[in-house]
């Protein structure tokens, strides 16, 4: 990897540098668009002690729910917990420390965050436990509190196509919280399913823009659906 050229070799490459205790944000939602490889090298290299920032944590064996398994994350800044049945042990255990945040209320922390603004007020969460300990301020006779941005020492992004430059394409629904998550790392590392050559994409399709990427990789992924229904013959 050198000058504008984002593209690293490994997985090990790609998380050079993470260490215990760290930040990480992660985008996703539900198994949708997650970083799966990027997730799996976390686990592999044993990194523990970190604070997860995503909508969810995953599932059972699959997703950010793999990282508990040994117990790497201290803490989640999450939107729904609901599908992880060791995330609610380890929770209701005292071993997980968690901060449950409503969903529009994470995203725009992370947009926030990306964008430098280190604070922003909403009425979200007012007169909830969301509230509790948080500066209130009436605006046009509307309580707010504070809510404040968050960036993270990494960023772990799943995009669909990408040039050489980190110029990222995301498809469909995978956008979630993937642009936003790529804005608000110090280090952003996005796997992609394709690379190519700078000047193939067009420009109008770029979604995140190479200049807050660090590290790109091409993988290949599983695509997991989270919950399978289907119609009785």
């Amino acid at each position: 990897m050198s000058g504008f050229d984002k593209v690293v070799n490994s997985y090990e490459e790609a998380l050079a540098g993470l260490e215990d205790n760290m930040t990480v944000i992660a985008g996703g939602f539900g198994l949708c668009g997650i970083p799966e490889n990027l997730i799996q090298q976390i686990k592999v290299m044993g990194t523990k002690g970190l604070t997860i920032v995503s909508n969810n944590c995953g599932v059972d064996g699959f997703g950010l729910g793999i990282l508990l398994e040994d117990r790497q994350i201290r803490k989640m800044v999450s939107s729904y917990v609901g599908e992880n049945a060791l995330f609610e042990q380890q929770l209701l255990a005292g071993e997980l420390e968690v901060e449950l945040t409503p969903q529009g209320t994470l995203a725009e922390k992370m947009r926030a965050g990306g964008a430098g603004i280190p604070a922003f007020y909403t009425a979200t969460g007012f007169g909830t436990p969301v509230a509790e300990g948080k500066e209130v301020r009436e605006f046009n006779g509307r309580n707010y509190i504070l809510e404040e941005s968050i960036t993270g020492d990494f960023a772990i992004v799943k995009g669909w196509k990408a040039d050489r430059y980190g110029n990222v394409i995301y498809r469909d629904t995978a956008q979630n919280f993937n642009p936003l998550a790529a804005t608000a790392g110090k280090i952003t590392i996005v796997e992609v399913e394709e690379i190519v050559e700078p000047g193939e994409l067009e420009p109008t399709q770029i979604h995140t823009p190479g200049i807050y990427v660090n590290r790109l990789i091409k993988g290949t992924f599983e695509k997991r659906i989270e919950q399978r229904t289907v119609r009785q013959a």
